[in-house]
């Protein structure tokens, strides 16, 4: 990966697995399940509090996900496509020169649209929806309380990768306005003075 190519902020259930993108399902599998169990274990060894809950929330959501998307070759394959597609995206749009205003806008319309689907389709509804799923409730005891404090938490964590991603993008540099800082204490005094009169 060079420099400028960046997948921070584009969810990557191989790492949140701890696999190589050729892991095969059979690894997935027996990777998440060594995870969950492992931090269920913890789970119940600490005292939960609101920051912990979400925490956990948070790494059972991940993983539950990882393996929803992962042990299915079309999920997996339209997931990581997606994935790459944006990736380039952003890179095409950081590579594409400033003076190429017309380029530069149409490549970032494109990519708001595909981010935005891309994080709510894989953060939120996947890892909502891999809550559902019979395994992964087995696998993590997942159930509607899980869900309800989930959902709030995982709104809050697709921002906070969207923000991520926000702020290393090349948006045009806002001109901030010259002030006259001497000639606005002039008009205020006037407004004051008159309004006094």
């Amino acid at each position: 990966m060079s420099d400028e190519r960046s997948d921070k902020g584009y969810v990557n259930f191989y790492d949140v697995l701890g696999l190589t993108e050729n892991a095969n399902p059979g690894e997935a599998r027996k990777t998440y399940k060594k995870k969950m169990k492992n931090l269920v274990s913890e789970i119940a060894s600490v005292e939960i509090t609101g920051e912990r809950r979400a925490h956990y929330l948070l790494e059972m959501a991940k993983l539950n996900a990882a393996i929803y998307i992962l042990r299915d070759k079309d999920k997996r394959e339209e997931y990581w496509s997606l994935r790459e597609e944006l990736i380039d995206l952003e890179e095409e749009w950081r590579a594409a020169p400033d003076a190429d205003t017309e380029r530069r806008d149409a490549l970032r319309k494109a990519f708001d649209g595909k981010v935005r689907h891309f994080l709510s389709t894989y953060v939120e509804e996947a890892m909502l929806e891999a809550g559902r799923d019979k395994d992964c409730v087995d696998a993590s005891h997942w159930d509607l309380a899980h869900e309800r404090h989930a959902t709030r938490m995982l709104r809050h964590y697709r921002h906070g990768l969207f923000q991520d991603i926000l702020e290393r993008l090349p948006f045009s540099e806002v001109t901030l306005p010259e002030v006259d800082w001497e000639e606005r204490a002039r008009t205020v005094d006037a407004l004051i003075a008159a309004g006094s009169a």
